[in-house]
């Protein structure tokens, strides 16, 4: 297996342009395998584990620690940790004397990092890693045990199907019990458990908060917030609609989407991949593993999907500039779409439009819309 060349290019030139850079995706992505091997290759690098109490121990006054390791890369994993070190580390790559560079890694987005993005705002460069992309893996693992077991390294990588389905369950007890309580969120891990087992449910769905707030007899303001923590630690997706000055009604509540198969398919107990065949959610859960591949290496493109009252619907519409790409999710060797795709379509006007299915090779469908692997598609050079 080999680390994310995208993801490694950019941390490198990041490291060369700005005084901090940080690392984010959910816990056990390979952060740490990543920041650590390009820190092997510098000489004056520094690294700190914040999970390990000596290492924390060293920064009991950070302020002298960091004037003493001047000229130095100092990389901090898991800086939620430690939030207080923020303007600590805004202090220090002000004092150009000190040539300081910090490299962090964390498992929360940039929102729920509040203040590295405003302590540090026009200091630091953000990139995200996913877990394992399918094009990373293709040629040691095949399609189905990557949609079945997800992206995360130990649970694919996992000697076989039950022994990844047990890393799961541990990860996300490990999630529930300890990781939210690090970020300071005082909930109970059976309720959020449950919850997070309510959106495995509706994964590729619209979000009716209401309906979700009724069925764990809490208010809506507590689901919306259940939503945000996991939004913010990248365990789901939420997807908007795209408005357009069409005059149609649109939906307008957003959908939402998990990032990685593998957790979806442990909160709903599918062990083997004759299960998932077998399971309500086997299209909506090919439409996540798509989109979640799609959107980390199409990264500059705005997703949305987009659905009207009378039917029109695009699973995904990616946006950029004046340029619109409409792509459709169907799980099955001979895809077909509904009136309604072909509605949507002369609705936007898309500039292309692909349907993405488990086929053997791209071939052309009508109307200037494509049928295309995974595979293919993730390695096209442009949309």
């Amino acid at each position: 297996m080999y680390i994310n060349r995208y993801i490694e290019n950019n941390l490198e030139q990041s490291i060369e342009n700005f005084p901090v850079t940080a690392v984010l995706g959910a816990r056990q992505t390979g952060k740490t395998t990543l920041v650590k091997k390009i820190i092997s290759q510098i000489d004056n690098a520094i690294y700190l584990d914040l999970e390990r109490p000596s290492d924390r121990n060293k920064l009991a006054d950070s302020e002298l620690f960091f004037a003493a390791n001047s000229n130095h890369l100092i990389c901090l994993d898991e800086i939620q940790l430690m939030p207080e070190l923020f303007a600590v580390i805004r202090s220090m790559v002000d004092d150009k004397t000190l040539n300081l560079k910090f490299l962090i890694t964390g498992s929360a987005s940039p929102g729920l990092l509040r203040q590295s993005s405003e302590t540090l705002a026009g200091r630091i460069a953000f990139l995200f890693l996913s877990g394992f992309l399918f094009t990373e893996v293709e040629p040691y693992v095949n399609l189905n045990e990557y949609w079945l077991r997800g992206g995360f390294p130990k649970s694919l990588l996992a000697k076989n199907d039950e022994i990844s389905y047990q890393w799961r369950e541990n990860f996300m007890i490990t999630f529930l019990e300890r990781d939210l309580r690090n970020f300071g969120f005082n909930i109970a891990p059976a309720t959020l458990r449950r919850f997070w087992q309510m959106l495995a449910h509706i994964n590729g769905q619209i979000i009716n908060y209401s309906i979700l707030a009724n069925s764990i007899a809490h208010s809506d303001t507590s689901v919306r917030k259940y939503v945000d923590i996991l939004t913010n630690t990248y365990m789901v997706r939420v997807l908007y609609p795209y408005f357009t000055n069409v005059k149609k009604r649109l939906v307008k509540r957003p959908k939402i989407y998990f990032r990685d198969t593998g957790i979806l398919h442990a909160l709903l107990v599918i062990r083997e991949f004759n299960d998932l065949l077998a399971h309500p959610v086997l299209g909506a859960s090919w439409e996540a593993m798509c989109i979640e591949n799609i959107l980390n290496i199409y990264n500059k493109w705005e997703p949305y999907f987009y659905r009207t009252s009378a039917g029109a619907e695009i699973d995904l519409l990616l946006v950029k500039s004046t340029r619109k790409i409409a792509i459709e999710f169907k799980v099955s060797k001979s895809p077909k779409v509904s009136r309604g795709f072909w509605n949507a379509l002369n609705d936007l006007q898309v500039d292309k439009a692909y349907v993405i299915a488990p086929v053997e090779q791209a071939y052309p469908f009508k109307e200037n819309v494509w049928v295309y692997p995974l595979s293919v598609f993730l390695k096209l050079k442009e949309l």
